[in-house]
């Protein structure tokens, strides 16, 4: 999801070059075999003529024998960067279909491409061009005589940037990209923590103290449970069956006592030698504590069944600081199915977060079957080519012309969404389900307009009519960010309101049966696109009985049906921010407050919109000031969609700013303020930020229910891509959600504040590179989490070497090789002058990050290694 009005301009496109079904083509014969149309693409520059665009260049090179032929052709593909329809030099026409789907025809004069020709076209976007994800995808050829085929173009290929003008953004823009030196600093102030000397357990616990001696477990223990804490005592059963398999129980025994003294969420854990007591509020304290136990065991522990696995003692108290700990992960634009959503669950799980905001309905995808409407995932969860997309939806985020693709077409049935439940209601994960309205809906609106027709043509007008969310007679131009032009429900049609409660009456009937809670549904709301309802003969007809004075007052009519219906279902609402905010002047000019309508009836929004330097960097606050019920959100810390830096190679969006690991874990929740260190742009920010900004009062302060990590998925075109971007950020927001309000991030004096948070900083990265990420490369068969590219700087001819996460193996060669397992360990600075240096970092089963490489200038006379150690 897009959260950010600027946001269709800068916003990039899913990458898929790869991994596309085989397409079957038609038997009769093709003008041009597309194979052999060798394909690339390059940003040309940036801040193209002195404006905010950039100029790119796709090269088409014909390597066949025949010619392209001048006519009789179009070429798709998708682009998010906004292209002015017209005829580009080389007499060929580009315009937009709808979304991000653009389409190339021969125009006059198009001689069409000879063998061994190429034909170049430039193409002016808006916005920038920095990263290969921003490149556009999924190109395929759809002959004229052949309409409703299209032929995917393998042979494609993205050229990198490397000069100033293709990676700057902007004049000022302060670095191309990210150097091995700049993340040598970077990395400078990570002290090595031996493994010995850092804490137990992880998230970090209220108290936990080492009592001496180890609980060594040579066959599963003993597990007894109070009533009321059986089904944690059958996970551990299982958690210990997975380590050191299926043996007798051993003499050591791991006990359960219900406390009703402790909070549902807490528990006391005592491990010695002879075994382990736990103490919880209920099962779900029990649980967190059964987390910790295994947070002890060792990382390789989790590779395979053991001969025995060691506990230290301890003694811990513990809860968690926030009862809202939520990860987001968006199944719309791009299709994640069952497997992938079990194996987030289970991380969650490990490091104790407790809500899945499931994301599975957007402009590009409703992803959940709803047996009542079939066409919803008939026509609604599946993308592909077709003449006029009545009966699937078009490709987008580069999912190509074959509606077989699963990264473009699926959906989780009833019967697996119901077990997602189970499986996510054992581990103590609440799921959020999130039906996008009235905005980013096309995938809906679609699916109801082909109910529509259907129906209609069999003469069953008042049932054709039922669930429809369009008014067929709207004459409403606009955009939407992602550039849809008929993405929006019709808020004045009681058919959409229909759809609406039988969608949540479905929902609450899987719930029932899955045995899962369900306290709200999330109804979106944000991104309605300016325009809209404005020509809706439906919508003048609403605002004339109700008195409504502009389309502006069919927003808050709108929420007040939707609160009412999920009140009279018993269920609270959820939105984005946008569903708690009333258009209004201050001064004359045009502003948002938040909306009194609901500041006081359960409201709970997702606020994403803390851009720094963007203007809005208080809205969490202000909201929460005024009222309502607050998820910390921001793109600015929690947006693991966004670029972990600003490199080439290195994928995702970086329109809220570059967001790496360290940025979920420096927030401050309560006073973000005092801990950004760099706005949206990267620019160092400074006080002047915040002049004028609301700051959270004690009130507000009890209106933060929690925090939450987002993945948007435009870009996230497979399992092993989710991954990379969840992980390891996904850990510096467990943090923040259970761990207490650090120590460094409520010092007044700032000199202390940063000292703090520096040995703080280099002990999380050492349990990341130590403990955590080792225990990532075998849980659940391992996790395709994202290795840090390693920092380099080089003085008269010495390398010196150094890593995000102190633990990881460096290796590097100087003979321009690539780095290997069989590689030297870089173990200290090296002398390496007039060589070429590549580096590279390994995890624990041979993985390694992208490659790094320097060229060694040779060092002056007289030069000479004085330390290898530092």
């Amino acid at each position: 999801m897009i959260r950010h009005k600027f946001l269709g301009k800068l916003m990039t496109t899913g990458l898929l070059l790869t991994n596309i079904a085989g397409f079957a083509q038609t038997k009769k014969a093709v003008p041009f075999d597309a194979a052999r149309l060798k394909t690339s693409w390059e940003v040309g520059e940036n801040n193209y003529q002195g404006k905010a665009n950039f100029l790119s260049t796709f090269t088409f090179v014909n390597t066949s024998d025949k010619p392209f032929p001048a006519t009789g052709w179009e070429l798709y593909f998708n682009f998010i960067r906004t292209v002015k329809a017209g005829v580009l030099p080389g007499n060929v026409k580009v315009e937009n279909i709808n979304g991000d789907l653009y389409r190339l025809t021969p125009a006059d004069g198009f001689t069409g491409i000879k063998p061994g020709d190429s034909l170049k076209l430039g193409i002016v976007g808006d916005a920038w061009a920095v990263n290969y994800t921003d490149a556009p995808a999924g190109l395929y050829i759809v002959w004229d005589d052949q309409k409703e085929t299209g032929l995917p173009i393998k042979d494609y290929s993205i050229r990198p940037s490397t000069t100033a003008k293709q990676l700057m953004r902007y004049p000022g823009d302060k670095t191309a990209v990210i150097t091995p030196t700049d993340i040598f600093k970077q990395n400078a102030e990570i002290r090595d923590i031996p493994a010995a000397q850092l804490p137990l357990i992880f998230p970090t616990p209220v108290s936990v103290t080492a009592s001496g001696g180890n609980l060594v477990l040579e066959a599963p223990p003993v597990i007894k449970t109070d009533a009321g804490l059986e089904a944690t005592g059958k996970f551990l059963e299982n958690e210990m069956t997975t380590l050191l398999g299926k043996r007798a129980p051993g003499k050591k025994t791991i006990a359960f006592r219900l406390d009703k003294s402790l909070a549902a969420n807490a528990y006391t854990l005592k491990v010695t030698p002879e075994g382990a007591t736990i103490a919880a509020g209920s099962d779900e304290g029990a649980f967190y504590a059964i987390q910790s136990l295994k947070s002890m065991i060792a990382p390789a522990a989790w590779a395979g069944v053991q001969k025995s696995v060691s506990i230290p003692g301890v003694e811990v108290s513990d809860h968690p600081r926030f009862n809202y700990r939520a990860f987001m992960i968006d199944v719309a634009r791009n299709y994640h199915n069952k497997r992938d959503l079990l194996r987030i669950l289970d991380v969650m799980a490990l490091y104790k977060l407790n809500v899945l905001h499931y994301h599975f309905s957007d402009d590009e995808g409703w992803r959940l079957e709803i047996p009542s409407l079939p066409e919803l995932t008939a026509v609604g969860a599946k993308r592909g080519h077709s003449t006029d997309w009545k009966n699937m939806l078009p490709p987008s985020y580069g999912s190509g012309p074959d509606s077989s693709n699963p990264a473009g077409t699926g959906f989780l049935t009833r019967a697996e969404f119901i077990e997602v439940l189970r499986y996510a209601t054992e581990r103590h994960i609440r799921v959020l389900p999130e039906i996008e309205t009235p905005g980013h809906a096309r995938a809906a609106v679609k699916s109801m307009e082909s109910r529509y027709y259907r129906l209609k043509a069999a003469g069953k007008d008042k049932e054709a009519a039922e669930y429809l969310l369009s008014d067929l007679e709207d004459k409403s131009e606009y955009r939407s960010v992602q550039n849809w032009n008929d993405n929006v429900m019709n808020v004045a049609l009681p058919s959409t309101y229909r759809f609406l409660d039988k969608v949540v009456e479905e929902l609450q009937s899987m719930y029932k049966e899955a045995g899962a809670p369900l306290t709200a549904v999330h109804m979106g709301g944000d991104e309605v696109p300016h325009g809209v309802f404005e020509k809706s003969p439906a919508c003048l007809a609403l605002m004339q009985q109700e008195k409504l004075e502009s389309v502006n007052d069919l927003w808050y009519y709108y929420y007040r049906k939707v609160n009412d219906l999920l009140k009279a279902r018993g269920l609270e609402t959820a939105g984005w921010e946008e569903a708690g905010m009333r258009k209004t002047t201050i001064g004359g000019e045009a502003a948002s407050i938040p909306n009194p309508d609901f500041a006081n009836d359960n409201f709970q929004l997702n606020v994403w919109n803390n851009v720094i330097g963007g203007g809005q960097e208080d809205l969490s606050y202000r909201l929460a000031n005024a009222g309502y019920k607050v998820i910390l959100s921001g793109v600015s810390n929690f947006y693991f969609d966004m670029a972990a830096m600003k490199s080439f190679d290195e994928p995702g969006f970086y329109w809220g700013g570059f967001v790496d690991v360290d940025k979920p874990f420096y927030f401050i929740p309560f006073d973000y303020y005092k801990n950004s260190k760099v706005d949206g742009r990267g620019n160092p920010v400074t006080a002047e930020t915040f002049v004028g900004k609301d700051k959270l009062t004690g009130f507000g302060q009890s209106n933060i229910r929690g925090l939450q990590g987002l993945l948007w998925s435009e870009t996230v075109t497979s399992s092993e891509r989710m991954e990379y971007m969840m992980l390891p950020k996904l850990l510096g927001l467990a943090e923040r959600a259970w761990a207490q309000d650090p120590a460094w991030a409520t010092e007044k004096d700032s000199a202390k504040a940063d000292a703090m948070y520096a040995q703080a900083w280099s002990v999380f990265t050492n349990v990341l590179g130590k403990r955590e990420m080792p225990r990532l490369d075998n849980y659940n068969g391992g996790y395709n989490w994202r290795i840090p590219t390693a920092g380099v700087a080089v003085d008269e001819g010495v390398v010196k070497v150094n890593v995000q996460m102190p633990g990881l193996v460096v290796r590097y060669t100087t003979n321009g090789e690539e780095p290997t397992l069989k590689s030297p360990v870089y173990n200290g600075p090296f002398q390496a002058g007039g060589k070429v240096v590549k580096v590279r970092v390994f995890n624990t089963r041979g993985r390694s990050s992208r490659t790094t490489t320097v060229k060694v200038p040779q060092p002056g006379p007289g030069t000479q290694l004085k330390n290898n150690r530092n």
